[in-house]
């Protein structure tokens, strides 16, 4: 028997002290994945290199403690959790080698499928596989669950596109099966594994029965069980291993690297929503539809139209409908150009004509159309979860059969809902393929809601198998089919799996419990139960796609974590664990709270738009001390001679070093004391020359960051006003502008009265300034432009009508027709913002930096810097931990200007890369003129 300290010692001793992590917070963290399973890892460790895998397992050899491969933890099925070592492969892997302009890719197991693309995207070229969680899950996920999507289908999926691997076996052999002699060394160095697959591959070759089912099987989406297809379609044991390694869902080997063959970008399509009077006349439809060529035809049930409808931007004709039994298939053709895709839909057309259509059978290019089809398809998961009561869980399965049986398989699935009382599952999925997804939702843990899920997927496993389907088509076995691998393949082909999984493992290190299990109730052990603690907890489905945009992930803890850890604080409380609640609390406080940068950008990836930071904000006011609520409060009354004072001590700091102390206390009288370092600048001015006191045409809300961190040029608002004047604008400004503020410090904090304060000051001098809202406010700093809507959202109905515009858009919108720039430079990085990218104001602020450069680029890595207002001089650690990619991309980019439009931003960048960043308009307003004016400096 182990103990914690001899595991901790093993691992430590194979990865580092660093890499392994055993504190209760660290463990409940990584117990939840996006599946309705839960195990609490006995340590989680994390894994930097092919080598450290290998000294794992021999470390999980020693202890006698199995382990789990944990990456961007989207799987469905349970795959992700474990109560041995989780092997965290999420941080590091994220290696990206374009070969072969494009044609082929080698990717880390750690890099997302959107990263990816992005980096192919240059080539037109993308990774078959589509899965609709690519934001979020890895290529090393979807890899070892043979993950699709909706239209790579069996022809280009992970199985068919896979060009070698690298892969750490479970004895620790490090094997790269794309070398020309790999088979010779898979034989010298696993003389049994290399045996074994031969063996297998002749056994399987010999028996017709066995052929024939895999055959059948196997030309449906499947991922049940071990890909037995390997064994027919390859010959040398390097090579059916290598395939045998997809869908294996990490119980064979590691896959430490991946080379992949890609796809063309058909960039142009045209798409169409069918509408059908019932079920049947869509099935119908199917193989003609399919014999037309499209790309992808996604099935939709009258719940989920009845759903769809309730989408303010639902389709004008689908909110008309009243649905009945109706369904509707979502089809589109795709192109590599305009004409051929018309030529595809043109094709089309007469099929479309003879069909039995309720409504519209045209194919739209225009693509606000297509958005918002997708929207219907692509939402009904965050509708149905979204919706869900307090306390349930969204369970999201899958299965395929031939699409003959598409119709009575579909038909007999919502049989099963209506006998076990599950009123509003839904199904929809990929029709083309035979492949559909049913959502449902339970109250799981012990008690009746495990009983009738228990009954429902025994009937369920009756119905698919008996038109000859798969159990699982894309979502894996993982720990929810186990108990069926068997009656799905039968006794001769279930006992091949399991002398697979003993040839690669023979010690049994990996994942027991996954893919294979003979305990019958396997799939109903272990279920999440998910206590109400707080609205947004209680929304979250814990599927991860916030956690690659989150700016703490790679420091500290994600959104998921932040949630799941609040929901393990609630069980421990419920269970009267009182040294759990203090050892979780206590580390939550920096972990959860501290290092949050409340930037709202796992909003913008969330399926049910949870902004944790709310959650955050709201645990901040709750633990904010009586000296910190006056502190902030004097200051909400004091704000001009406050920023005045922090502008004038960090002017004092950056002449003279030795004064950083009384910066720091300057500081601290009005909140955490934060680190002064030596690139900070010196304090600057809010107020740019130029305003007038009299009629305007615009109000200018230049931020307060100006005033305490001083520009390293003329500052935006300088830059800003010197523009409008040469367009021939006038900018004015509110009264008493240095008492203003957008009130973002308050609310980043939790300091609701504060905030409230401020608003109570700010929005009646924007009445004013504005003449009852009939000139636009704007704002020099994204997130002081965010601010500000919120405030006025928050506000009294009667300054709703006051317009908020950010210097971005309003100088790409009005200012940029009016000016030319004659020699733009050669090239321009430009560092986005998270408030811009809320504000949608990304592609304004390309716009401008493209009228100035010659060549813009946007690291492919780009994401918030985790300044965060403060975060970055309260924990600086927070934004080198969010800045490390950006500032490695960067490192061999030579650039003429880096900007950003944020002012804490370019102080987070600039101390990441070590350029000077500016604001775009600062690198504009040196370049540009108005039309037909020699020199705009002059205007």
């Amino acid at each position: 028997m182990h103990t914690e300290a001899a595991l901790t010692g093993a691992l430590t001793a194979a990865v580092g002290p660093g890499a392994v992590r055993a504190r209760a917070i660290d463990r409940m963290g990584m117990a939840h994945d996006a599946s309705h399973f839960a195990r609490t890892p006995k340590a989680v460790v994390t894994a930097a290199s092919a080598a450290d895998v290998a000294r794992l397992f021999t470390a999980a050899a020693a202890t006698g403690v199995p382990l789990t491969f944990r990456s961007g933890g989207t799987s469905l099925s349970g795959q992700a959790v474990t109560d041995g070592i989780l092997v965290d492969t999420r941080r590091h892997f994220r290696d990206i080698e374009i070969l072969d302009d494009g044609a082929r890719v080698r990717v880390g197991p750690g890099a997302t499928v959107r990263a990816v693309n992005t980096r192919l995207a240059r080539h037109s070229r993308m990774l078959g596989p589509d899965p609709a969680s690519e934001v979020a899950c890895t290529l090393g996920g979807v890899v070892a669950n043979n993950s699709s999507g909706m239209a790579c289908g069996t022809v280009a999926n992970s199985y068919a596109l896979l060009d070698s691997l690298e892969l750490v076996l479970p004895s620790g052999t490090v094997l790269d099966t794309g070398r020309p002699d790999a088979d010779d060394e898979l034989r010298a160095r696993e003389p049994d594994l290399w045996a074994g697959l031969g063996r297998l591959r002749d056994r399987l070759r010999g028996d017709a029965d066995a052929r024939r089912t895999i055959e059948t099987l196997f030309s449906l989406k499947n991922t049940m069980g071990y890909g037995l297809n390997s064994f027919l379609d390859h010959d040398r044991p390097v090579d059916v291993l290598t395939h045998l390694i997809v869908g294996s869902e990490g119980t064979l080997a590691f896959i430490s690297s991946i080379t992949m063959r890609t796809v063309p970008v058909l960039a142009h399509t045209r798409t169409g929503l069918l509408v059908f009077e019932n079920l049947a006349d869509a099935n119908r439809a199917l193989p003609d539809l399919v014999a037309s060529g499209p790309a992808t035809i996604e099935l939709l049930d009258a719940t989920s139209l009845r759903v769809g409808q309730s989408d303010a931007d639902a389709d004008p004709r689908l909110r008309a409908l009243t649905v009945d039994q109706h369904a509707a298939l979502l089809v589109e053709y795709r192109g590599h150009t305009a004409s051929e895709a018309d030529e595809r839909g043109a094709a089309a057309a007469p099929l479309l004509a003879r069909l039995p259509l309720h409504g519209p059978r045209e194919l739209s290019g225009d693509p606000v159309a297509k958005a918002g089809l997708w929207k219907l398809r692509k939402g009904l998961y965050a509708k149905i979860a979204g919706a869900r009561p307090s306390g349930t869980a969204a369970l999201l399965e899958d299965i395929a059969v031939p699409v003959p049986d598409l119709l009575p398989t579909c038909e007999g699935l919502i049989g099963l809902f209506g006998k076990h009382g599950y009123d509003h599952a839904v199904i929809f999925g990929h029709a083309k393929d035979g492949n559909v997804h049913f959502m449902l939702t339970e109250e799981l843990g012990a008690g009746s809601g495990r009983d009738r899920f228990g009954r429902f997927t025994d009937d369920m496993v009756d119905l698919v198998l008996a038109h000859g389907g798969t159990l699982k088509a894309e979502h894996g076995t993982g720990r929810m089919m186990t108990p069926f691998v068997r009656r799905q393949y039968g006794d001769d082909l279930y006992e091949v799996m399991i002398e697979i999984k003993r040839l690669c493992d023979p010690r049994g290190l990996l994942s027991p419990g996954v893919v294979l299990d003979d305990d019958p109730t396997a799939h109903l052990r272990d279920l999440k139960s998910a206590p109400s603690v707080e609205e947004e907890v209680d929304r979250c489905v814990e599927c991860g796609f916030c956690e690659p945009v989150c700016p703490s992930r790679d420091l500290t803890t994600t959104p998921r974590q932040r949630i799941v850890l609040r929901r393990e604080l609630e069980r421990a409380r419920a269970a009267g664990d009182a040294a759990l609640v203090a050892a979780l609390e206590e580390d939550y406080a920096y972990d959860g709270v501290d290092t949050c940068a409340v930037d709202g950008m796992c909003s913008t990836a969330c399926p049910v738009t949870i902004n944790t930071g709310d959650l955050v904000r709201r645990l901040r006011a709750e633990r904010t001390g009586k000296a910190t609520g006056r502190g902030w409060a004097f200051a909400a009354k004091h704000w001009g001679a406050t920023t005045r004072t922090l502008g004038a001590a960090l002017s004092v700091a950056k002449a003279v070093p030795a004064a950083a102390g009384p910066v720091s206390a300057a500081m601290r009288r009005v909140g955490e004391a934060p680190l002064w370092t030596r690139d900070l600048p010196g304090g600057g001015k809010r107020t740019p020359a130029g305003l007038i006191a009299g009629d305007a045409d615009l109000v200018l809300f230049p931020s307060c960051t100006g005033a305490m961190f001083g520009p390293t040029g003329e500052g935006a608002a300088a830059a800003f006003v010197r523009l409008c004047r040469g367009a021939g604008l006038r900018v004015g400004a509110p009264s008493d502008l240095p008492k203003l503020c957008c009130g973002t410090p308050w609310k980043s904090k939790g300091l609701p009265d504060g905030a409230a304060a401020m608003a109570a000051a700010v929005l009646p001098a924007l009445w004013t300034a504005t003449r009852g809202g009939t000139i636009p406010v704007v704002s020099d700093a994204s997130s002081c432009t965010e601010g500000l809507a919120i405030m006025i959202a928050g506000g009294p109905e009667q300054y709703r009508g006051i317009e908020v515009v950010d210097v971005v858009a309003f100088t790409a919108d009005r200012l940029l027709p009016r000016l030319t720039v004659a020699e733009p430079l050669l090239r321009m990085v430009l560092h986005p913002t998270c408030s811009a990218t809320q504000l949608g104001i990304v592609d304004p602020l390309r716009r401008i930096a493209e009228t100035v450069a010659a060549e813009v680029v946007v690291p492919d890595s780009w994401n918030c810097c985790g300044f965060a207002g403060d975060r970055g001089l309260l924990h600086p650690e927070l934004t080198a931990a969010a800045t490390a990619p950006q500032a490695r991309e960067l490192a061999d980019v030579d650039a003429d200007a880096y900007a950003s439009c944020n002012r804490t931003c370019e102080l987070g960048m600039s101390r990441a890369t070590g350029h000077d960043y500016v604001h775009v308009l600062e690198v504009l307003a040196e370049r540009a003129r108005p039309v037909g004016v020699p020199d705009l400096s002059g205007a």
